[in-house]
């Protein structure tokens, strides 16, 4: 076992862990930290606790300080110099004529390096804006192109929900999406209605989608037939997943006669559908 802590960097970062060299920590201070960018000011989400060492990637980096007043105030004047940092870069990006999209600005704690994250349709050759920003910041400069996903979580917004994205507000990591979740859920595939701001699949779309495999799992597929408590076969046509209701178009016992109906799931018998985990 080794003892750790967990530090975010951004409000919905990756946690990482660091040794904190006999600090304790309490959730919610503040770190100095040495990390493979530079110096680094981060959040304490985890405070000290043992982990077995196949969860944690060796060597760790030591802590170097609790933060203190003085760091909080040097995080606060980057925060300053950034936004200025990001006005003399899109200025440079329009003198160069460059086809990029400046997104963030970002210094580590020490000033050491300063990254510029963009946007753009394909590869660009920024070799004489980077050279500009260097002489004009007299620090480290990384020019980082990201894509669309990307650049929604650290810009954020609000979902068509009405509530702060996910991937801004929570999310440390991405999560895969697939079309097959939307289907599984019963919602419209239409791209308008399941795609998120970015424009890609919503990430909440995984937040259900056990819950839904799960009472599909129960469900007869549309199409499929089933045998209701009457003894009267039918076609299922509909089903109604939360409520776990089922409409059938059975045939009467009168020759050529048919009805639709609505039973619960339990007052029929069909072939149940597996579930992914039981495949």
């Amino acid at each position: 076992m080794t003892e750790v802590i967990g530090i975010k960097f951004r409000t919905a970062g990756k946690v990482y862990y660091f040794a904190p060299k006999g600090i304790n920590f309490t959730r919610g201070e503040f770190a100095v930290v040495e990390t493979s960018r530079g110096v680094e000011y981060g959040e304490v989400l985890m405070a000290n606790k043992e982990l077995p060492e196949e969860k944690i990637v060796m060597p760790l980096k030591e802590i170097l300080r609790k933060a203190t007043e003085e760091d909080r105030k040097q995080y606060e004047v980057n925060h300053e110099k950034e936004r200025e940092a990001f006005q003399i870069c899109r200025k440079k990006i329009q003198e160069h004529g460059l086809e990029m999209k400046l997104i963030d600005v970002e210094y580590t704690f020490d000033r050491g390096k300063a990254l510029f994250y963009f946007t753009a349709d394909g590869r660009v050759d920024f070799r004489a804006l980077v050279k500009d920003l260097a002489a004009i910041f007299r620090t480290r400069i990384e020019l980082r192109q990201v894509g669309v996903r990307d650049e929604t979580k650290l810009l954020g917004g609000y979902g068509s929900c009405g509530r702060p994205l996910c991937c801004h507000s929570y999310l440390p990591e991405f999560v895969p999406v697939s079309i097959k979740m939307a289907k599984e859920q019963g919602l419209s595939l239409n791209p308008s209605s399941i795609s998120g701001v970015c424009g890609r699949l919503m990430c909440c779309l995984k937040n259900e989608e056990e819950v839904y495999e799960f009472l599909n799992s129960k469900l007869p597929a549309v199409g499929d037939y089933a045998t209701t408590k009457e003894g009267l076969r039918g076609e299922v046509v509909s089903v109604s997943v939360l409520n776990q209701k089922v409409k059938l178009i059975v045939n009467l016992e009168k020759e050529d006669e048919k009805e639709l109906r609505e039973y619960e799931v339990s007052e029929l018998k069909f072939k149940p559908r597996r579930r992914k985990d039981e495949a």
